[in-house]
């Protein structure tokens, strides 16, 4: 791990790419893990992120995501959220590309944070396009109700990107970019295997950067990395302790 922090250290443009991993250490489940989301949830578990289900039924969504995404409030960043943030405020750190849905990154204070899945801090009105913000909607779901648009009645949805939907291209555009200049792109808590967001270190490699992998899974890009661990919580106490 020595090796890891003179890395970071030498980097001149470090990126770190962050999965649902990162979020399990502050008690939010991820999706694919032995106790995440789709192995848990039961054989309806993948219609709750499909468009065209959320179409058909939207309070199944909305139940479901209740104790998942609408109590976000009681969650607290955990370590690797708060060092991430540590590194950018000391300039090792240029950007996080995130596939979280759970804004603690930026709860975290890291500043530079890309969505590539969205957000639900915005939910839009599907027939009027009014936006509503997460504070606002939070209340509702947890009544058990589906939020409603106040002005035409349609159904509201969050900015979170559904499965037969598109990523929002200003965000994959941006981390495409910032993945390109990535000399250090460092992923954590994440599989690799939801595309395009999991292609992205690929665009580092391809101008020269070294890749880190932190992931208790195997990834398709292991062989890629310079260097491979499998535990976040070991990792990131080491840099809190020694990299200053």
């Amino acid at each position: 791990m020595k090796q890891f922090i003179d890395l970071l250290k030498n980097s001149e443009y470090c990126v770190v790419f962050t999965g649902a991993g990162v979020s399990t250490l502050a008690g939010i489940k991820d999706f694919r893990g032995k106790n995440g989301l789709y192995n848990t949830a039961g054989a309806d578990a993948e219609k709750i992120f499909d468009i065209d289900y959320f179409r058909k039924d939207p309070s199944f969504y909305y139940r479901a995501a209740k104790n998942f995404i609408y109590n976000l409030e009681d969650k607290v960043p955990a370590i690797v959220h708060t060092e991430l943030a540590r590194l950018e405020k000391m300039g090792i750190v240029k950007a996080v590309i995130t596939q979280n849905i759970d804004l603690l990154h930026q709860k975290a204070g890291s500043k530079k944070v890309i969505e590539v899945h969205g957000s639900p801090e915005i939910h839009r009105c599907r027939k009027c396009g009014k936006i509503f913000h997460f504070n606002e909607i939070v209340p509702v779901v947890q009544k058990d109700e589906v939020p409603k648009c106040d002005r035409c009645g349609g159904i509201i949805k969050p900015d979170i990107t559904f499965f037969g939907e598109s990523l929002p291209p200003m965000a994959v555009d941006e981390a495409i970019y910032e993945a390109s200049k990535a000399d250090l792109m460092v992923i954590l808590g994440s599989t690799l295997v939801v595309q395009p967001a999991a292609s992205f270190p690929l665009y580092a490699l391809r101008n020269g950067g070294k890749l880190v992998i932190v992931n208790n899974m195997e990834t398709p890009l292991d062989y890629l990395a310079v260097q491979r661990y499998d535990d976040l919580e070991t990792v990131f106490n080491y840099i809190s302790e020694n990299l200053k």
